[in-house]
């Protein structure tokens, strides 16, 4: 007698162990072909027979793949799921999940990363040592702004954006947050954190970190009068989504000295970087990586596998995003 055979998903790039294996034991995985472009026509033709998808962030999942006959979910490996037309998936009752929670370390350790980078003009000072122009200390040579005792501001205090707030306590920095859900007066104490609207956020602090997702209300969030707003020596940090911050505003503030300066892991037009932020020295950019340790990427396969697996054998899924589509 033959068994049943496994349900057939489609793989849209390799993702790292224990994933494949725990894929591999729930459905027929296939891969989407590395010749073929992200878009969402060849993505619907591969993903025919499919009943699942595993994507991640770069890949168009819109109406025209969600309406392929039989697809049931679409596990995204990424805590962003802007990618995914979230309302066109529940319409064709196709479950959505995502990776929250894993990558919050990582990513918050990533940001405060950018800041100390930019802060410390660290990649400025390594071309500069590298390049044969140290010739020796100089007392006004590479001088960087102060990180201890100074003031930042959260954009978006979500899980990462928590997590920004405690690794500032170590550098005894006040912090001031905006956020539309404040948080309750014991976790503001627990951090040490103040909630204040945007603008005086942004006029009050040396360092602004952005940790909001992509959604309609937060595109251009930050764009000309904001960076108007902020002072003169403030650094701009952004490991959250590219299109958040008006990329051509920030060139724009950066060349006229508006502010200080950037540390940037997204970009608006990914993985394009706007050509006037490529030649500024008071930069650092990083090409979407704040989440890229091995722990941290190995647990996020794990997870988008496993959302997968559930699923496909009938179950709901954890981090299930859309949940009236299982009920």
């Amino acid at each position: 007698m033959s068994s049943k055979p496994k349900p057939r998903i489609l793989l849209m790039h390799p993702i790292l162990d224990p994933g494949p294996a725990i894929l591999a034991e729930a459905a027929e995985v296939v891969e989407y072909s590395l010749d073929l472009p992200l878009d969402e026509a060849y993505i619907r033709q591969a993903a025919e027979g499919c009943v699942g998808i595993v994507s991640q962030l770069m890949d168009p999942i819109r109406d025209g793949v969600l309406s392929t006959p039989g697809l049931k979910i679409v596990s995204n490996v990424a805590v962003g799921f802007d990618n995914i037309d979230l309302p066109a998936a529940t319409a064709h009752k196709v479950m959505v999940t995502n990776t929250p929670g894993v990558l919050d370390d990582a990513t918050s350790d990533f940001a405060f990363t950018l800041l100390m980078a930019t802060a410390r003009r660290v990649v400025e000072a390594d071309y500069f040592a590298r390049s044969g122009k140290f010739k020796g200390w100089a007392i006004d040579m590479m001088l960087g702004a102060d990180v201890f005792n100074a003031t930042l501001g959260i954009v978006g205090i979500g899980r990462i954006g928590r997590g920004m707030a405690h690794r500032a306590k170590g550098f005894n920095m006040r912090v001031l947050y905006y956020d539309p859900q404040g948080l309750p007066p014991d976790a503001e104490q627990q951090l040490g954190a103040t909630r204040v609207e945007l603008p005086r956020l942004l006029a009050e602090s040396d360092f602004v970190s952005v940790h909001v997702p992509l959604t309609p209300e937060t595109q251009h969030l930050l764009s000309t009068p904001q960076f108007g707003q902020m002072k003169k020596t403030a650094i701009l940090i952004n490991t959250s989504r590219g299109p958040v911050i008006d990329e051509a505003a920030l060139v724009e503030a950066l060349t006229s000295k508006k502010i200080a300066g950037a540390g940037l892991d997204v970009y608006e037009r990914e993985p394009a970087i706007h050509p006037g932020l490529i030649p500024l020295p008071n930069v650092v950019l990083a090409p979407h990586i704040a989440s890229a340790t091995v722990r941290t990427r190995s647990e996020m396969s794990a997870m988008a596998a496993r959302n997968m697996a559930t699923a496909v054998r009938g179950g709901r899924p954890p981090n299930l995003l859309n949940p009236e589509v299982k009920k």
